[in-house]
């Protein structure tokens, strides 16, 4: 992987990449140098094509270079900025996202989904004078200090409990317990009476491989949070407006205090969100006492990209992608019967014993996955029959 000159990414970036996530380790070879994606594909360097299934890690639900998205990032870019001061964009995707999630009374636009947890549970300590989080194995919600402990995808990727750099007092402010165990969560919350902010949950865990919510556990935890006067705090970075149009919560039924946005909501920019309840989004600066700011929060490229994918996002849209990912279960349970294929929506997980010989043969028939047994697969509405059933022919010859 060639740069400028001589140098090549292993020379310039720590393990050779921007995030730990896209490293090969797991797998073996190297990543290949991408230099282009249309619809569902992407090429290489080397003029290679591949069925895309990493979708950027989930912003891509139109797929690469959606028209509507093109125009309105041109557009946009043409006009200038960014202002350093509100726009019209920004008013108008923060309305298309409050219509689609109402427990989001007001929101705050960021840029990225580290940056959007880590001010929501700002706000949650604020709100409600205490200093603990409760936060679940295995969900990741970001690099934030205090939420690295058991973390999911990428640092179990790498063999990781935690992070190096995170001192004790501030990981002893986080408590962990198992995903889809109220009963944990009970014992938590009554062995910190009194102390626990917060509740954090990727309502449909995704950094484990996809693992769906229990029968009962979502309004489970709405139900021991409001007993015991801690905030819920729904993660849907990967889960808003991609497993359903008002996300998980609209999904399984089950209204959080505060939710955290990012990935579709940009269109494929950089972007984070927090929002929820108005009596604690009024605590926010200059509303109130809690500081947060951007330089560049609220971009109007990545809100006018964001606003033309949101508007693309209609019932026809989702019955689509969900036929898609329904008929690549499917074909994979054919093609695969010793893996476990785990599926909400458009997000998938094939668990197969050899992974990385599964990703190899995969990639080498033209197929291109997340290079992690533990991350999810992405759907997106540009993935077709045809797509799906290259994927096939490839998984049947791994």
């Amino acid at each position: 992987m060639r740069a400028a000159g001589s140098l090549t990414a292993a020379d310039l970036f720590p393990g050779g990449v921007s995030s730990p996530v896209r490293a090969y380790g797991a797998v073996g070879g190297d990543p290949p140098e991408l230099v282009r994606g249309k619809g569902c594909r992407v090429w290489d360097s080397a003029g290679r094509e591949y069925v895309d299934y990493v979708c950027a890690y989930g912003p891509l639900i139109l797929g690469h270079g959606h028209p509507a998205v093109l125009e309105a990032v041109a557009a946009a870019n043409a006009a200038g900025g960014p202002f350093g001061v509100t726009t019209e964009g920004e008013i108008r995707l923060g309305a298309l996202i409050r219509e689609r999630m109402p427990s989001i009374e007001r929101l705050r636009f960021v840029n990225s989904g580290t940056e959007a947890v880590m001010s929501a549970l700002r706000v949650a300590r604020a709100a409600t004078g205490r200093d603990l989080v409760l936060k679940f194995e295995g969900c990741y919600h970001g690099h934030s200090d205090g939420l690295l402990a058991k973390a999911g995808s990428g640092l179990a990727t790498l063999g990781l409990p935690g992070s190096a750099g995170v001192t004790a007092a501030v990981a002893g402010q986080t408590v962990v317990v198992p995903y889809n165990d109220l009963d944990a969560v009970a014992a938590a919350l009554a062995a910190n009476r009194g102390q626990v902010a917060a509740v954090i949950v990727e309502p449909v865990a995704a950094n484990m491989g996809v693992v769906p919510p229990a029968p009962g556990f979502l309004d489970g935890l709405r139900r021991l949070t409001a007993d015991a006067g801690t905030l819920l705090v729904f993660d849907e970075v990967i889960t808003g407006f991609r497993v359903a149009p008002g996300g998980a919560q609209e999904l399984y039924g089950v209204r959080p205090d505060l939710t955290v946005l990012g990935k579709v909501i940009g269109g494929g920019l950089p972007v984070g969100a927090y929002g929820g309840r108005a009596d604690l989004m009024n605590l926010v600066a200059p509303s109130g006492p809690v500081y947060q700011a951007g330089t560049l929060s609220g971009h109007p490229v990545v809100m006018a990209a964001g606003e033309a994918t949101l508007q693309q996002l209609d019932a026809a849209l989702y019955a689509r992608l969900e036929a898609t990912a329904a008929e690549l279960e499917a074909g994979l349970r054919e093609a695969r019967p010793e893996a476990r294929i785990a599926r909400v929506g458009s997000l998938l997980t094939a668990f197969v014993p050899d992974f990385a010989s599964f990703f190899n043969r995969l990639r080498a028939g033209g197929v291109l996955l997340p290079p992690s047994q533990y991350e999810a697969w992405f759907v997106s509405a540009a993935h077709d029959p045809t797509a799906v059933e290259l994927t096939m022919e490839a998984a049947r010859g791994s």
